[in-house]
């Protein structure tokens, strides 16, 4: 999410321009906020946290400071606190769908599939048209297995956006879940040939184990052998 805290020059001079700052005004929170966006660009998560609170702290209802923090957050693998940011956000300006989405996101990187699926029907119901809050319900519900609700809401999602890999993917589980295996390896293959890199891995993996739950004995023999990426990617393989 952007914040709007980015500054022109590189990071190491804007974190001595602010560092200079600080030195003659310790309260200026936009000095803070400045030096945690050029620390954030340069990979350096943990001093950026710190002067991302320091500007919350100064400045609580700065928007853009919770935003920061909350990127921060995330990027460092504190899923917890970022969703928790978010809800901040969410709760002082409801019309904004974006941060409850986001809450979701964190929510599901926190292994908290029902507090996200909660966040994303609330999503829902601000913007019932918001592919966003749908993608993220439809994704809550297949994790926490609600088989009656996640299909339609990973279809609805799919109508939304038609084509949208990420909708196509969470179609694909939901209509795994609801038992029509044929269905999800079929969307699972199509997603494979026009996917690269870890995004088709993925796929190939969900599809791989897919295979070995519904082959017999020859079957699961391909599934964990070299070659089953390679017959998946050209069709020969398929699940009843």
């Amino acid at each position: 999410m952007d914040t709007g805290l980015g500054s022109p020059g590189g990071g190491d001079e804007t974190i001595a321009r602010t560092t200079a700052r600080l030195l003659e005004r310790p309260g200026d929170d936009a000095a803070h906020a400045e030096r945690a966006s050029a620390l954030l660009d340069l990979g350096r998560l943990e001093e950026a946290e710190r002067d991302a609170a320091d500007a919350v702290r100064l400045d609580p209802d700065e928007v853009r400071y919770r935003e920061l923090l909350a990127e921060i957050q995330s990027r460092r693998g504190e899923h917890a606190d970022a969703a928790a940011e978010y809800a901040r956000l969410a709760r002082r300006d409801p019309r904004q769908v974006a941060w409850t989405v986001a809450e979701a996101a964190e929510r599901m990187e926190a292994a908290d599939a029902e507090k996200a699926v909660e966040a994303a029907r609330r999503a829902v119901r601000l913007d019932p048209g918001s592919f966003e809050a749908h993608l993220a319900l439809a994704r809550g519900l297949v994790r926490v297995g609600d088989v009656a609700s996640a299909l339609p809401a990973a279809a609805r999602a799919s109508d939304l956006r038609p084509g949208d890999p990420h909708a196509r993917e969470t179609l694909a589980d939901a209509l795994w879940l609801a038992g029509h295996e044929a269905a999800a390896f079929g969307e699972f293959l199509g997603l494979a040939r026009i996917l690269s890199g870890d995004d088709c891995d993925r796929v190939v993996a969900k599809a791989r184990s897919l295979y070995r739950q519904r082959a017999g004995w020859f079957g699961r023999l391909i599934a964990v052998s070299p070659i089953f990426a390679v017959a998946f990617r050209r069709g020969w393989l398929s699940v009843r």
